[in-house]
């Protein structure tokens, strides 16, 4: 495919971040095309916000919004504005050659002169279909206490923490905002945080600690109510009434597909630039939690997409490629701003 079939850029995702870099490209007349992904297991179209069911900390919604909805919202203010979709995941790309090309699951191959990663991180479940069942219908189960934690469906009941890193110490400490108890549950008899961390965990007068313990099955029928435990050194069975469970045993960044060719951290989290989204390719781009091991909160990666888009804008400009931008007075580009 020729250089002038290709298009100018090619958002990979569908998250806060793929939407927002989606509405921002569309509004530069850029015509961006976005292959938003398909259910793959516990995966959908829409990332981990499609398990959310109240977001009360978005900007905008001050009566809470459902993590599908605002999606949806995105979503449709990113076509309303000339942004085209397909339902498919990418299997692979071939960055050693421009324009890049872009492989579809189904689809024919696309090539593109800038492309922005959006794939998100997918949380690690224990994997129990009690589990993701609660999950995915509001029960009372989670992987992000900081994004539902302070949910009133939460307050002033115990809540379960299965982990042992800092990102399960963070989580813990964060909940005894608002739960009544905060139990770790942790499979082995020391956790894997750092002392500091640990050490503010196991001090503080609202945690317990379950060690040496796993969870085999939430309990509950609409809602949790409940969690059995199996210990891991004598195998005894016991039930823990919680009011809520909050999984924190890490995330995957979805990267697979680009087979190597994107620099990325120890944690396999693309690496961008300082306070840029550029990678190590040029023209190629990431944005949200594919880039974010620390924050992974939906206001942060759509900040994330609309520098994404704003740089591969002014990647194509500075290479003479695409439309001029049309801006609405008081607008500046950072397409034409200064280095």
């Amino acid at each position: 495919m020729s250089d002038s079939t290709s298009e100018n850029v090619v958002i990979i995702g569908s998250g806060p971040a793929a939407w927002t870099a989606a509405i921002y490209a569309a509004r530069a007349n850029l015509s961006p095309l976005v292959f938003e992904g398909e259910p793959v297991g516990t995966e959908l179209p829409g990332g981990q916000l499609m398990l959310t069911t109240d977001i009360e900390n978005f900007p905008g919604f001050p009566e809470a919004i459902s993590g599908p909805d605002l999606m949806e919202r995105m979503k449709a203010q990113a076509v309303h504005h000339g942004t085209r979709v397909v339902s498919e995941l990418v299997k692979q790309v071939d960055l050693s050659q421009r324009p890049f090309t872009i492989t579809p699951n189904y689809s024919p191959a696309v090539t593109a002169h800038t492309i922005i990663v959006a794939t998100g991180a997918a949380a690690k479940w224990i994997g129990l279909e009690s589990e993701i069942r609660m999950a995915q219908q509001g029960g009372g189960v989670s992987a992000c206490a900081v994004c539902d934690g302070a949910m009133p469906f939460f307050r002033n009941k115990r809540l379960a923490v299965v982990g042992g890193g800092d990102t399960a110490m963070e989580e813990a400490m964060y909940l005894t905002k608002f739960a009544s108890e905060v139990v770790i549950i942790h499979r082995r008899d020391s956790f894997r945080a750092s002392k500091v961390m640990a050490n503010r965990v196991l001090q503080h007068p609202k945690v317990r600690v379950i060690w040496n313990s796993q969870v085999t099955e939430v309990l509950g029928d609409d809602f949790i109510t409940g969690l059995s435990l199996a210990d891991t050194v004598t195998g005894a069975v016991s039930q823990l009434e919680v009011g809520g469970l909050f999984v924190a045993i890490g995330h995957t960044p979805n990267t697979k597909f680009l087979g190597g060719q994107l620099d990325t951290s120890e944690f396999g989290y693309i690496k961008v630039a300082p306070w840029r989204t550029s990678t190590n390719v040029d023209g190629v781009f990431a944005a949200g939690d594919v880039i974010d091991d620390y924050y992974r909160q939906a206001i942060t990666s759509a900040g994330t997409g609309c520098m994404a888009a704003l740089e591969a804008e002014r990647w194509l400009a500075h290479h003479g490629i695409g439309e001029a931008p049309v801006l609405e007075t008081g607008e500046s580009s950072i397409a034409t701003a200064q280095d």
